[in-house]
């Protein structure tokens, strides 16, 4: 990021033109279902038996809950999006991006 800021000071001090164009995917990581990617998963990767059972236990059966003002909301079943912080979780999220293209 540092490079990027230093680039572009270096372009202004010179008047050249910067254009910087910044992509966003962390709201997408909340997209993927869970169904779907486990069937794509299965089905065109070969993924069955262990393998599939612990990814469908890393992705599945997952809840949250957030707290407001002091007052706890309803625990909530997350159906879609894959974990993020985790190694797997973008390799998870490009699976059906691959598949679509």
């Amino acid at each position: 990021m540092l490079r990027v800021l230093s680039d572009a000071l270096t372009a202004a001090d010179n008047r050249e033109l910067t254009l910087l164009a910044m992509l966003d995917l962390s709201a997408a990581f909340d997209c993927v279902g869970h169904s779907i990617l486990l069937q794509q998963l299965q089905r065109n990767f070969g993924l069955t038996g262990v393998v599939l059972r612990w990814l469908t236990s890393f992705l599945c059966g997952r809840a949250q809950q957030m707290i407001y003002n002091g007052r706890l909301s309803e625990i909530q079943r997350v159906r879609y999006g894959v974990p993020q912080g985790s190694v797997l979780g973008p390799l998870l999220f490009t699976i059906p991006l691959e598949l679509a293209v």
